[in-house]
């Protein structure tokens, strides 16, 4: 029989949500995260309570490179701020084998040392899976851009479907089954509609030119270099001299930095060739300072102190791309915003949550094992995320400090926990499945404040609360997920059972 356009455009938004819907969840889940990447990356270094002068936190790091990475080719470093308390440190060095080797080391912004502090990826975990997917590049970058694409075509085809849309977000009937889940499903999709459409396309766009590099590659061919150079024409570069000098004095470029910043903040300091009379020192503005992605930029003579370019973009086709891909990462939003960032992406991650269980139930077991195997992996794969979550925070405080190789065994706990619980929802019904993640869920986010206190003194459970604000909201969030998690838990037990039919 023909179908209509918008029984066609149905048929489309379920198999697109369905196709990486599992994936899609975990993406949401950890951009949503990601809005609090400095703040989580400051719980999960407790021992760093306060965020100094930045320029002297800087210098201070430049001090301990010296020491640390004096033949490192180029020196990266993040600036503190008022949300981010470390100085963020990168440089390559060789390894046994005499390959490169990345080093990533946060430094206690009074004493520019990392002793002390555990050895964390904190924050940046989440905002790299969230489009990295822990795989190489550009693999995993690719696999999050094509999740994007089909959340889009799904999100497009469902305003098409629902010709009631409007009406559903008032609609919200709880224990009715199958009912109750296509209004949740409704009500959070169109909650927050216009964050959805506008997170999922200026995600596709920030991986672009990776996806689609056609434009680039007809007016550039093989010379990349030429392509990048034409598009940050900011970022300055010179070869070494090969003659050893020593750096200036890097307090007063940043200072100038911050004179002709116009009272804007430092987000980045990066020295090319330290150690060498070619020495570069670039400074950027805190992407933080306004919406669009690229600030401003400037280059010094690391031995002296001369400035040697200044760059603001201007082109009005690289301001838009960096306005768009400022909107994806939201890093100019001030607190209040920044919790509408929070809210909405639990809400997208709760739409495609539900648009999975949606899917699962409306299709009876006797079409095929199939569609049981969906049903479990949903279980497992939506379920489990937010404990597998849970399980790096309870990693961060509980492995020990000084441990070796302790940040990929945080890592390690967030793929075990989700892979286990994913192999649970296959091996048990969706209902009983439900009940039973759920509740762990719930126990790992309730417990986690008490755990924090036991082993870092810090949290809600930790007296007296003066300076200790951020760890007590973080323990106030891990309440509420954990509060939502066993409201699930209940609800789902005494959820009458239902009886599938096709949708």
């Amino acid at each position: 029989m023909k179908q209509g356009f918008r029984q066609s455009m149905a048929w489309l938004h379920g198999w697109a949500g369905l196709v990486m819907g599992w994936l899609l969840f975990a993406i949401a889940i950890t951009g949503t995260a990601s809005v609090f990447r400095p703040e989580i990356s400051n719980w999960m270094r407790p021992e760093i309570s306060a965020a100094p002068d930045a320029q002297k936190a800087l210098v201070a790091a430049v001090e301990y490179l010296k020491k640390a990475a004096p033949d490192a080719p180029g020196w990266y470093l993040t600036a503190p701020d008022d949300r981010a308390y470390p100085v963020m440190v990168a440089y390559a060095t060789k390894n046994e084998k005499g390959e490169d080797d990345y080093v990533q080391k946060a430094l206690d912004p009074l004493t520019g040392r990392p002793e002390g502090i555990r050895d964390t990826l904190g924050g940046e975990f989440f905002y790299r899976f969230h489009f990295e997917l822990q795989m190489p590049y550009p693999w995993g970058r690719y696999l999050a851009s094509a999740a994007a694409m089909l959340m889009l075509v799904a999100l497009i085809s469902g305003i098409i479907t629902h010709r009631r849309i409007f009406a559903d977000f008032f609609t919200l009937r709880p224990g009715k089954g199958k009912r109750s889940w296509l209004d949740a499903h409704n009500v959070m999709g169109v909650l927050a509609m216009p964050f959805h459409l506008m997170i999922t396309f200026t995600g596709i766009l920030t991986l672009v030119t990776l996806t689609m590099p056609w434009g680039g590659v007809a007016n550039y061919g093989d010379d990349i270099a030429a392509f990048y150079k034409e598009v940050s024409p900011g970022f300055y570069s010179r070869p070494r001299a090969e003659r050893p000098a020593p750096l200036g004095d890097i307090e007063a470029m940043l200072n100038d930095a911050r004179r002709r910043m116009h009272g804007g903040r430092i987000g980045y300091a990066n020295i090319d060739n330290p150690g060498d009379a070619n020495a570069v020192l670039e400074v950027t503005r805190n992407d933080g300072d306004q919406i669009a992605y690229a600030a401003g930029i400037l280059a010094y003579d690391g031995v002296t102190g001369q400035l040697l370019s200044q760059y603001e973009e201007t082109r009005p086709a690289r301001k838009t791309y960096d306005v768009l891909y400022g909107l994806h990462i939201g890093r100019f939003a001030p607190e209040f915003s920044r919790w509408l960032y929070f809210l909405c992406g639990l809400a997208l991650a709760a739409t495609i949550g539900t648009g999975m269980v949606l899917w699962s139930i409306s299709r009876t077991r006797n079409k095929g094992a199939g569609h049981v195997v969906v049903e479990r992996l949903t279980t497992g794969a939506i379920g489990g995320m937010p404990l597998a979550v849970a399980a790096t925070f309870w990693a961060n405080r509980l492995l020990p400090g000084g441990m070796p190789g302790r940040q990929g065994l945080e890592v390690d706990t967030f793929f075990a926990v989700w892979g286990s619980a994913i192999l649970f929802g296959l091996l048990r019904t969706g209902r009983r499945g439900w009940i039973e993640l759920m509740a762990v869920t719930a126990a790992a986010w309730l417990l986690l404040p008490a755990v924090s206190a036991l082993t870092a003194g810090r949290g809600l459970l930790s007296f007296p609360w003066r300076g200790n604000g951020l760890f007590v909201g973080f323990d106030l969030v891990a309440l509420a997920l954990g509060a939502i998690a066993a409201l699930i838990c209940i609800k789902v037990m005494r959820a009458p059972v239902m009886k599938a039919g096709r949708a």
